[in-house]
């Protein structure tokens, strides 16, 4: 049986029917595909004057994922990797860091549920929010919110 050859618009299509991606990662998939004379870069260039590669739809696509799970840091470093413009992450960073300490609540709550009782506990609920790209000023409110409403 003769495998049918795809062509890479159609391959990047495919790809970007299942979900949004960045143009790195959308190249870097491509580029394996590539063969000789196939221009990847002029391909992409091509789907984001048809509006069909956004890296703005890509950015809130990540953040609307990410965002109920982990903190700004972690959300804007993965964001940095797939290479994101600088601007677009000041934006994206003010946006974040309105409802950080909601969010940092929500995960200790999912997590946790209830008030660490001695020192090593608390330090264990701080390190589990701290990795999941949390700041310190949201980690340290949502402990203190959670002690508060415990009373």
């Amino acid at each position: 049986m003769a495998k049918l050859q795809v062509s890479l618009k159609a391959r990047a299509l495919r790809y970007l029917s299942a979900r949004e991606h960045s143009r790195q990662e959308l190249g870097r998939k491509l580029a394996r595909h590539a063969q000789e004379g196939d221009d990847v870069e002029a391909l992409l260039d091509t789907l984001e004057a048809a509006k069909f590669l956004s890296q703005s739809r890509f950015s809130e696509s990540l953040v609307h994922r990410r965002a109920a799970r982990f903190g700004n840091s972690r959300i804007l470093s993965e964001l940095k990797s797939h290479g994101i413009d600088p601007d677009s992450l000041t934006d994206i960073k003010a946006n974040l860091e309105s409802d950080e300490f909601a969010r940092a609540r929500a995960v200790w709550e999912r997590k946790f549920g209830t008030v660490a009782t001695n020192q090593e506990e608390r330090a264990k609920q701080m390190r589990f929010l701290m990795q999941r790209g949390f700041s310190h000023r949201a980690i340290q409110a949502a402990m203190r919110a959670a002690g508060k409403d415990e009373d």
